[in-house]
């Protein structure tokens, strides 16, 4: 299928927090209950509304993967777990790059699967905080896209 990018409408925040509860469980196995609990509301009330966010949609109208770019940092990239593997994450990094100005992503030090796909792109770690961005003591690595340039 040939996938497009586009832009998210308010009224589609409850399919993306959706999507994002479904690639979280996929993907997040360090993540407790608990967590995904405390994060589900603060990702449908508050960081939605934080980032410029851009999504892929199947034939049937539904969103299978979406993005979260605020200034030059992409803050969410999320893909419905049966969609993974399918190009959607690389063609939404790829945009959120050319089209957003990405430099710069965080990644949990447990997700060595995002780890590597960001790495395939060509981002580096330049530094690594012990808890995240919350307070929880989930580590982060900070990277950083060298020469602005696409790797796959």
């Amino acid at each position: 299928m040939n996938y497009q990018v586009e832009e998210i409408k308010e009224s589609e925040y409850q399919e993306v927090v959706d999507v994002w509860e479904l690639s979280v469980r996929a993907t997040h196995h360090f993540l407790k209950e608990e967590d995904i609990a405390y994060f589900k509301p603060l990702i449908l009330n508050t960081y939605l509304d934080a980032v410029e966010l851009r999504c892929v949609k199947n034939a049937d109208g539904e969103i299978i993967g979406f993005s979260g770019v605020a200034e030059t940092n992409l803050e969410m990239l999320f893909i419905h777990p049966d969609e993974r593997g399918n190009g959607i994450g690389k063609l939404l990094l790829a945009y959120a790059i050319k089209e957003q100005g990405v430099t710069k992503v965080d990644v949990n030090e447990d997700n060595k699967q995002a780890l590597g796909f960001y790495e395939r792109f060509g981002f580096k770690i330049y530094s690594r905080s012990a808890l995240d961005g919350t307070g929880k003591p989930y580590p982060i690595f900070h990277m950083q896209l060298n020469n602005n340039e696409i790797r796959n």
